[in-house]
């Protein structure tokens, strides 16, 4: 298993990278190929300037995280929960990469085609908002909105969150605690990513899009 760990905090003494550091320790131990991307230190335009960001100067970064994304099997984001979503540096991390024909391919009969079929991700994130409140209250805007219409978009699932938090006010040992759990959740995937149900899913998958197909 190829897997690409994505740190989207800007700044790199955050707890969010000490759970990067967590989840790549657990990832080696487990025996699979990692791969890191700490946005903090990437040098890339985050705004896309050009009406279709296929059309916009690729910086080296940009070139990089696109054939890391190529190459991996799981992808894992660690990154904090700010306003309910993503950092602005992620968020623009994204929009530079998941570009038209990399991650996706309109039809011209209309709908798209998913081009990063295949591959699984995880979210690691932190909040200081309650995980109860930013679930049943609010609705889990930033998990929905990365889970379905960006990374679902282009064909990656299913996408796993562990979230950890509140971090305001948050004991050492309660941080601890999470670390360990993030080193857990690497070295889990010596085990795999897919449960039995979703490996037979995605064996069954092709045959009902060929039997819609023909009828």
């Amino acid at each position: 298993m190829n897997v690409l760990i994505i740190a989207g905090h800007p700044r790199r003494d955050s707890f969010s990278h000490a759970l990067a550091d967590a989840f790549e320790a657990g990832a080696r131990e487990a025996g699979v190929a990692v791969e890191r991307i700490d946005l903090t230190d990437g040098r890339f335009d985050p705004n896309v300037t050009m009406p279709s960001p296929a059309r916009q100067h690729f910086e080296d970064d940009i070139v990089r995280g696109q054939a890391l994304i190529r190459w991996a099997d799981h992808i894992v984001f660690v990154y904090p929960t700010w306003w309910g979503t993503m950092p602005a540096l992620l968020k623009g991390f994204l929009d530079r990469t998941l570009t038209p024909g990399f991650a996706f391919a309109d039809r011209e009969e209309g709908g798209w085609d998913k081009l990063l079929e295949g591959r699984t991700a995880q979210i690691v994130t932190t909040m200081d908002t309650p995980r109860w409140v930013y679930r049943w209250i609010y609705g889990a805007p930033g998990h929905r909105a990365m889970a379905r219409a960006t990374l679902g978009f282009c064909g990656i699932g299913p996408v796993r969150v562990a979230s950890y938090g509140p971090i305001k006010d948050s004991t050492a040992t309660e941080r601890s605690a999470w670390l360990a759990d993030a080193r857990a959740l690497g070295r889990a995937l010596e085990r795999g990513v897919l449960t039995r149900a979703e490996r037979l899913g995605r064996q069954v998958s092709p045959w009902l899009k060929a039997i819609r197909f023909q009828f």
